[in-house]
């Protein structure tokens, strides 16, 4: 017994030096995730690749990079596209561009007409999103793996599969949260 720790004290420094602590660690933490969500392990990974494939298609086109400011969710094969662009010809063209991504089986556009937001709107909406997910993982009737929550404008998205009872719990809470301007559903239920 006695060995195998002086193995793993060995090999605690030799991972941390070569920089996969990282990987361990979000390895660990997105496996935890997997265990309670509903999309199966393939959707998950199936979800990342849209939204990174998104994030590099619209940042690799100057001109929706520089008139833009873009997040793109996904939850399930359902993308949520939010923030703001100058133009509803560019609103358009980023929707194509997600589109055209295999696995997308539905877009929700919320791009508003602007100009890009500044910096303490972004902070702000972190902040309300933070907030409601601390208040889902002090709730007893919501598992907070079941829900995504995405804030624009004091505007709260909430993308998951959930049945309409943990749906209107949810609802509750987010619209008794501070910031908050609407709530916009995009679920999917199991009942």
């Amino acid at each position: 017994m006695s060995n195998i720790k002086f193995v793993l004290l060995l090999l605690i420094p030799i991972i941390l030096l070569q920089g996969c602590a990282t990987a361990v660690v979000t390895g660990g933490a997105t496996g935890a995730a997997l265990i309670h969500d509903r999309r199966s392990a393939g959707a998950v990974i199936d979800d990342q690749g849209i939204e990174f494939k998104a994030s590099y298609s619209l940042f690799s086109n100057k001109e929706i990079y520089d008139q833009s400011h873009i997040n793109v969710t996904s939850y399930n094969g359902i993308v949520l596209i939010t923030g703001e662009t100058l133009t509803e010809e560019l609103k358009q063209k980023i929707t194509a561009e997600v589109k055209a991504i295999s696995k997308v089986r539905r877009i929700h556009n919320e791009l508003i007409i602007a100009a890009p937001s500044a910096l303490p709107s972004r902070s702000s909406d972190t902040w309300i999103t933070s907030k409601i997910k601390a208040k889902f993982t002090t709730s007893d009737e919501i598992n907070p793996f079941f829900i995504k929550v995405v804030t624009e404008h004091g505007i709260v998205y909430l993308m998951g599969i959930v049945s309409r009872t943990e749906a209107q719990d949810a609802l509750n809470i987010v619209t008794n949260s501070a910031g908050v301007q609407r709530v916009v559903k995009i679920f999917e239920y199991t009942d």
